[in-house]
């Protein structure tokens, strides 16, 4: 019975070391990517406003998201839903870009893709099978008014957040899922490469220039060669839309190459690169230890997999309204609520593998 008990309270003790520990590598992370930033500002030139700026936004969001999903882990995600469906609406053009199947620059599809992720993580919080199915209509209902606003990527991303949120009910072991999810974003980041590298096929590149737009694609093309001259500090924060041939020649360009993973290489180097793709590791790794369960962990995961999905071909994380969101929603899914019994209904038995 002793050591039954002992092994009962380091179990508690020994979790709350493992989330303290990943919290400060998170901290970590971020101000690496801070720190960064202003090191390739001095020695380049540019500007580190905006991406101090989404920094904060990302760290802001994430220890409100941890608070209020303590404290409120149904009625958080809701309003969080809600409040994202709202801006979408009454924001529709948050920045200008070239025209795409993404729209205005992706930053309306990714407000839209993290409000259907909330209403899901909302929806299987919930104790009650009628919530779960006014939240899940909710979710079906920011898929619509994404094919209100004229932005099929979001249509397209809010749906598979809420195929995934109910296929994850099948799903027996987290880390299967959330790897899958870190496998599709690397896909889809080494096609972006791929088409900027004109490496594909004559067909298959032909189809991806059509849909995507010959102006983002000579912005791509514009933003690896940069990246392959200056592979380690970049041009410098801010500085694409100075030294790119494609936007000088374009007077309705915003200066952006439209890929976050393209804009990190030719302004910060490849340090920055995987800077970046070290924070999208770390939510996919605090999600993976996360208190709550698989189900919210995975629609989440889901939410902001289509978000980095939408990031790699459009201008998303440039709006600190998107990067402030993104981070909300990884920390209400990665909070655990104060109350038992007020959170999750099924499997909220803790972190790692559980089911």
């Amino acid at each position: 019975m002793g050591a039954a008990g002992a092994a009962a309270t380091a179990g508690p003790a020994g979790e709350c070391e493992r989330r303290d520990a990943s919290d400060a590598l998170g901290v970590a992370l971020l101000g690496a990517c801070a720190a960064w930033a202003l090191i390739t500002a001095a020695v380049r030139g540019g500007s580190p406003e905006g991406v101090l700026l989404a920094v904060l936004a990302v760290a802001a969001g994430y220890a409100g998201g941890r608070i209020c999903g303590a404290l409120l882990p149904v009625a958080a995600p809701c309003a969080g839903a809600i409040a994202g469906l709202g801006l979408a609406v009454a924001a529709p053009r948050l920045t200008l870009g070239p025209a795409s199947p993404l729209g205005h620059a992706g930053s309306t599809a990714g407000l839209l893709i993290l409000s259907a992720g909330a209403a899901c993580c909302a929806a299987w919080a919930a104790r009650t099978p009628a919530a779960r199915v006014a939240l899940r209509v909710l979710a079906a209902g920011v898929a619509g008014t994404a094919v209100a606003l004229g932005s099929p990527a979001a249509f397209a991303g809010c749906a598979l957040v809420l195929l995934c949120s109910l296929a994850a009910a099948h799903v027996r072991r987290r880390a299967l899922g959330l790897a899958g999810l870190a496998a599709a974003t690397a896909l889809l980041t080494g096609l972006s490469w791929a088409v900027a590298e004109n490496i594909l096929p004559d067909g298959l590149s032909a189809s991806l220039e059509g849909r995507l737009g010959r102006q983002r694609v000579q912005l791509w093309r514009d933003a690896l060669g940069l990246a392959e001259r200056e592979p380690v500090l970049g041009v410098g924060p801010g500085r694409f839309g100075e030294v790119s041939p494609a936007v000088a020649r374009n007077l309705l360009a915003d200066g952006k190459p439209h890929s976050a993973p393209l804009q990190q290489a030719c302004e910060q180097g490849l340090v920055g690169v995987a800077l970046l793709a070290a924070v999208f590791g770390w939510l996919l790794y605090v999600l993976w230890r996360s208190p709550r369960s698989t189900q919210v962990v995975l629609s989440a995961g889901a939410a902001l997999t289509a978000l980095t999905a939408v990031a790699t071909v459009g201008n998303a994380l440039s709006v600190t309204s998107v990067t402030a969101a993104a981070g909300l929603l990884a920390g209400i899914a990665t909070a655990r609520p104060l109350h038992d019994g007020s959170g999750d209904s099924s499997d909220s038995s803790g972190s790692g593998d559980s089911g």
